[in-house]
């Protein structure tokens, strides 16, 4: 069995091979493209499709089950979201990255950092179930060579189950239906607990009139959140396992 110590290392030694230094000089492109799996890829945005910001997400993607040969149910995430859209290559003369750099950000965060959550004491990876956010904004910073990121919000389910984004620092929401998925490609980062990449995903409005400036949403370059089996998560427990992604929001 691969120890957690051996991942760390193989992780770290990726992020320092991978990562580039910013992208200095003339912007070359303002017109960012949607990342592709290289095999199949969800519905791309329509021509008309505004895209108003880009953030990297880091949290929890839940499951639970109903028996020890069951396959394990999605029951929702948490995550804290924060602003990368300047980090795209060509949208800033002094910050972006090289899309190499720019897509490894969800490997070296996931891990790099710990879980952004309020966590019980019992659980390495859960949240706390009453109050799961941290109660101050802070900015990411000192992730590889990156500038501060910062703080734009959170990523939850309601109390229906609807997908939500509350991007509260930049005054946008998103209440999403998942229409689109297609699996992550087969180099995805595997995750800390080495289930798998979540697969990525296209969210449009829940039509409920919770959204306000974005009504598409899509989650692309996963790391990690897969679930572990039923027989070694437990039946009727709720297992929690760490994932990272982008969210692009647009506004059609």
């Amino acid at each position: 069995m691969v120890s957690t110590k051996s991942l760390l290392l193989a992780a770290f030694t990726t992020i320092t091979a991978t990562y580039a230094a910013p992208t200095k000089g003339p912007c070359k492109s303002l017109t960012p493209t949607l990342p592709s799996t290289g095999g199949d890829d969800l519905v791309a945005p329509s021509p008309t499709a505004r895209l108003k910001k880009i953030a990297i997400g880091h949290g929890i993607q839940n499951y639970t089950c109903s028996g020890p040969d069951a396959t394990p149910s999605a029951t929702g995430a948490l995550a804290v979201l924060y602003d990368v859209t300047t980090l795209y290559p060509g949208l800033s003369k002094t910050a972006s990255l090289s899309i190499e750099a720019f897509n490894s950000l969800p490997h070296a965060l996931l891990w790099d950092r710990p879980v952004p959550l309020n966590r019980p004491s019992n659980s390495s990876y859960s949240a706390n179930t009453s109050s799961p956010f941290p109660s101050s904004h802070e900015d990411l910073k000192g992730l590889a060579n990156c500038p501060a990121l910062k703080y734009a919000g959170h990523h939850y389910f309601d109390s229906t189950g609807t997908p939500t984004f509350d991007l509260d620092a930049i005054g946008m929401k998103a209440s999403v239906l998942k229409t689109g998925s297609v699996s992550a490609p087969k180099d995805a980062d595997r995750g800390v607990l080495d289930t798998g990449a979540v697969a990525w995903l296209r969210l449009t409005d829940s039509g409920k009139g919770m959204s306000k400036g974005v009504n598409l949403v899509y989650r692309v370059i996963t790391a990690g959140g897969n679930a572990e089996g039923c027989g070694a998560a437990g039946v009727g427990t709720t297992q929690s396992v760490p994932y990272t992604t982008f969210y692009w929001f647009y506004e059609e």
